[in-house]
């Protein structure tokens, strides 16, 4: 093992490294698409139990079954909307939950395991490592929330909060894209501050990159509330530009948060406002650039325009999961190439990423 570490020093050892947090990054993926099936079949409150280590073992036996689906019947969404439901019809909602529950065990595993072997021989850099101990700790954040959402749903209202939700996801969001630009950073070591660019191309790209993240944590609010399953219709609200009722709430500021039209008005407009916001960012660097820089944000501005055909198709038929799914997946791909726009911007050694 040692011989076979030394001798992939240098390059090599890099390749293993930035596998290693490719991985990492492909599974907290796996785990929002996941998740967004786990909540479109309803199944996120069919495992009333946190068990950090054994509850990797799903049940194997007919009684062990039964003692399961006899514990969630205790709980207010069997008590309330399912309490019809069969054995069988448990096991189905029971597969998702128990699917995302496992990837978030192998995930931390796959991050402590190569993560204690590097750390052992040494190999990992002293920035590197301080920037694994954050990864680290937004991880178990992110564990934590993730059960502190399904609490909030085994209490009197079976639904979980849509802040809570909100907020797991961001947190994954958060992590997926803190490792995306930590590999960006590992892999370009001699990188420095861009001095050749205008500082309002970066601004521009944060800016782009901030709406993009306010666009999700409505994109989550609008799922938390199920608002998406109301006003199919595009590009009106119930035949207005405009709909009426979207301050009936007391205080007004709640609408924005809490009042279902509101929540889903500000979620399809503020898509359409990235979709332009991102089309005349690549009108504009097209001009300016002819390189990598170019490219990326003409990149940026096809999956922004393919995000808002699947949201809007997403919506008028009536929130499908085979399309919902892709809709919470280009999200992600759309933050992660607006992060790795902002970094070509912000470092001169843009045209060794590709």
């Amino acid at each position: 093992m040692d011989k076979f570490l030394i001798k992939k020093q240098g390059k090599d050892l890099n390749k293993y490294i930035v596998g290693w947090l490719t991985s990492a990054c492909v599974l907290i993926i796996s785990l929002v698409i996941i998740g967004g099936i786990t909540r479109l079949t309803h199944s996120g409150l069919s495992i009333v139990k946190w068990k950090p280590v054994t509850g990797i073992v799903p049940p194997l036996s007919i009684e062990e079954w039964e003692i399961e689906f006899e514990l969630y019947k205790k709980f207010p969404e069997y008590q309330k909307i399912n309490y019809s439901m069969t054995l069988n019809e448990f096991k189905s909602i029971y597969f998702w939950e128990y699917i995302h529950r496992v990837i978030g065990r192998i995930l931390g595993i796959l991050f402590i395991v190569p993560f204690m072997v590097f750390y052992y021989k040494k190999l990992i850099p002293p920035l590197l490592l301080k920037k694994l101990g954050v990864m680290f700790g937004l991880g178990l954040l992110q564990g934590f929330m993730g059960w502190f959402m399904v609490a909030s749903g085994l209490v009197n209202n079976p639904h979980v909060s849509h802040y809570r939700l909100a907020i797991h996801f961001l947190l994954a969001i958060g992590l997926v894209g803190y490792i995306y630009w930590s590999i960006l950073d590992y892999t370009q070591p001699d990188k420095i501050k861009n001095q050749r660019h205008e500082s309002k191309w970066i601004a521009l790209g944060f800016i782009l990159t901030g709406l993009i993240i306010v666009q999700m944590i409505w994109g989550a609010f609008t799922a938390g509330l199920k608002a998406g399953f109301a006003w199919n219709t595009f590009p009106k609200m119930n035949g207005e530009w405009i709909p009426s009722g979207l301050f009936l709430q007391t205080p007004w500021v709640r609408n924005f948060f809490e009042n279902n039209l509101t929540v889903q008005f500000i979620h399809r407009s503020l898509g359409i406002i990235i979709l332009l916001f991102s089309f005349a960012f690549w009108k504009t660097v097209r001009q300016q650039f002819n390189g990598i820089q170019k490219r990326v944000a003409f990149q940026l501005f096809l999956i922004t325009l393919l995000q808002v055909i699947l949201g809007i198709l997403t919506l008028i038929l009536h929130i499908p999961v085979w399309l919902a799914v892709p809709h919470q997946l280009a999200a992600v791909i759309l933050f992660l190439v607006s992060l790795k726009m902002n970094w070509i911007f912000l470092f001169s050694s843009q045209s060794d990423v590709e």
